[in-house]
């Protein structure tokens, strides 16, 4: 694989289920099963990224695990607990115009609707209710943060996105 291709982490390997190299599934996606929508995976496996299949997979309880082409003993899955899934970025599924991925809004320049730079998207945190930009403040920022979190309420606070410019406009106060 090339070292320049940007990867998209999915999920992990959880540990082994059964005695015929079975694995349980920690999938990042939005439903538990779509991170079976994407194949081929890689997984990054004492730090070398490589290709598997996934040959089935089912849901066991609330949870899913799932038998990856070429494991088929309990000693072989323990071996790739806690590696993490991935697929190239060009796997993910195209999106709508007005649609986007969290990984787009990580590096976006928030500002506020008076023009008040607010710093840099840095990270994306799912709490449940709504998701929140945690948002590194500018070094010297005249208010004294390090950092804001921002609730992704479109509309409301978030006022646009535009991935191309880098800039997300928000309705929040730079002292908050």
């Amino acid at each position: 694989m090339s070292s320049n291709q940007e990867l998209v982490v999915l999920g992990k390997l959880g540990s082994s289920h059964g005695i015929k190299g079975w694995l349980k599934i920690t999938s990042y996606t939005d439903s538990v099963e779509g991170i079976f929508d994407y194949s081929p995976w890689l997984i990054k496996e004492q730090g070398v990224w490589r290709e598997v299949k996934v040959a089935q997979w089912r849901f066991q309880g609330k949870a899913v695990v799932a038998e990856l082409e070429g494991v088929a003993t309990r000693e072989d899955a323990q071996m790739l607990t806690n590696c993490e899934i991935a697929i190239k970025s060009e796997q993910m599924k195209e999106l709508d115009d007005s649609e986007f991925y969290h990984r787009d809004l990580i590096g976006c320049e928030v500002t506020n609707i008076n023009g008040y730079n607010m710093g840099i998207v840095e990270q994306i945190v799912e709490t449940g209710s709504n998701d929140v930009l945690l948002v590194k403040a500018n070094a010297k920022d005249a208010f004294g943060k390090a950092e804001r979190m921002i609730p992704f309420v479109p509309e409301q606070f978030i006022k646009q996105v535009d991935l191309q410019g880098k800039q997300i406009l928000v309705d929040w106060d730079p002292d908050f």
